[in-house]
């Protein structure tokens, strides 16, 4: 049975399953919103360059098995080296408060499907949730019907959250291929911080798809940042949608680093609700053999005087398949807008591929915008300048190509996580760089 007959006839057992029922009238009316839309296809622009048939037509359970045997040899594996930070794991979308370090003091945490359950949270969610991830997408609206596992966290005024928080979220113990519809809500109140690390990791040799959902509230002179660290395995798709609300005076980060997986479709809305706003997105993708990651990003600049930047870098060998689109929409009222827009790739083989397509809509006319991608290959030169020092060739592309990804990851504040990063470039690239 295709993905989407299984879909339509699992949602009232679903539904069902829940505890809290008062979001039923709008998961139906989103799971209608999905059977009209449909999952996209090649023939939809936004999907022109990504096949979801190989997602599609594979079969999910939609009730992952509770029961894991992870150790804790295993789950060392993940952390960045972290000690000082809280992290907060859910395993087969539970929340396992035993994996868990949570120290977060002055600000409201919960497991998504707590928070559901509590009668207190219902104003903020009525306030809050869905009001800015749009509805006329197929699996936002999929994601609404199905969403159950994924967290809240509300960081009050004045509150600075000092320790980051790593998102785990970990499928292991399942026998049939699972589908998993995550869901996340930070609100950042005024002259609030906070830093967020979310990662995916899939344990097993069935197929995981997740279909995640982020709205993320950043509130005048907070900041807020948020990290996605993609390095799963290959039986592993990740379909992400991401959407920041930004009030005037304030910084929001959205870095993007791709590694793993064997699908991964990212997207990305920002978007400006006041002025002297300033909106940073940041990627480094390095993949190969048959995968595929997909960078979609929009900044909407409805306000004068807002700055935004995008810079994606990619590396793509074997058959692997790159695709970029950023958009940034300029209304006429942005006047003062600055926007920088940049896609840089490099392909290492003659079956590796990219398809970039940087676009600006501006209807002000006093703005700063500029946009640009480049694809090639090495340096020629360079790459003669490191042999004739007695660099081998090998070594001297890996160094070539991680000066190149490098400068994507100079706004990253965690030290733990941007020496994870440079690890992961460095294993990627099979060279030995001493951090």
């Amino acid at each position: 049975m295709a993905l989407k007959e299984q879909i339509i006839e699992n949602h009232n057992e679903f539904l069902e399953s829940l505890r809290h029922r008062f979001l039923d009238d709008e998961r139906k009316a989103a799971l209608q919103r999905f059977e009209n839309i449909g999952f996209p296809t090649k023939k939809d622009e936004e999907y022109k360059y990504t096949n979801l048939k190989e997602i599609t037509e594979k079969s999910y359970s939609f009730f992952p098995k509770e029961s894991h045997n992870i150790t804790k040899e295993q789950f060392d594996q993940l952390h960045l080296g972290e000690e000082h930070f809280d992290w907060i794991v859910f395993v087969n979308g539970t929340l396992h408060k035993e994996l868990s370090k949570i120290s977060i003091e002055n600000a409201e945490f919960l497991s998504f499907n707590y928070a559901l359950n509590d009668e207190k949270h219902k104003e903020v969610f009525d306030q809050y949730f869905n009001s800015i991830a749009s509805k006329d997408l197929a699996f936002t609206n999929l994601n609404l019907a199905y969403c159950k596992y994924g967290f809240f966290l509300k960081v009050p005024k004045n509150v600075v959250i000092e320790k980051p928080i790593h998102i785990f979220y970990i499928s292991q113990n399942q026998e049939e291929n699972t589908f998993y519809n995550t869901r996340n809500l930070l609100i950042v109140e005024e002259g609030a911080k906070v830093e967020v690390i979310e990662s995916h990791h899939n344990f097993d040799s069935t197929y995981v798809l997740t279909n995640s959902v982020t709205e993320i509230f950043t509130y005048p002179n907070a900041k807020a940042d948020w990290h996605k660290l993609q390095n799963d395995n290959n039986t592993s798709y990740l379909i992400d949608h991401t959407f920041a609300k930004q009030e005037k005076d304030s910084l929001t980060t959205v870095n993007t680093f791709s590694f793993g997986g064997k699908l991964v479709r990212n997207n990305l809305d920002f978007i400006h609700n006041g002025q002297n706003i300033n909106s940073f997105m940041n990627g480094i993708t390095i993949i190969g053999k048959d995968q595929l990651v997909d960078h979609h990003t929009a900044v909407h600049h409805n306000y004068p005087n807002c700055e935004s930047y995008q810079n994606y870098k990619g590396i793509f060998d074997g058959n692997a398949h790159g695709v970029f689109n950023g958009k940034v929409f300029v209304d006429k009222i942005a006047q003062k807008t600055n926007a920088y827009q940049q896609n840089n790739n490099v392909l290492l083989s003659e079956g590796a591929s990219i398809d970039t397509k940087p676009q600006l809509e501006i209807f002000a006319d006093d703005v700063k915008c500029s946009h640009g991608c480049t694809v090639g290959q090495l340096n020629e030169d360079a790459l003669f300048y490191l042999r004739a020092r007695g660099i081998s060739k090998k070594e001297a592309q890996a160094l070539l190509l991680y000066a190149f990804a490098n400068d994507a990851m100079q706004n990253i504040d965690i030290e733990p996580l941007k020496e994870k990063i440079s690890k992961l470039l460095a294993e990627k690239l099979e060279v030995d760089i001493e951090f």
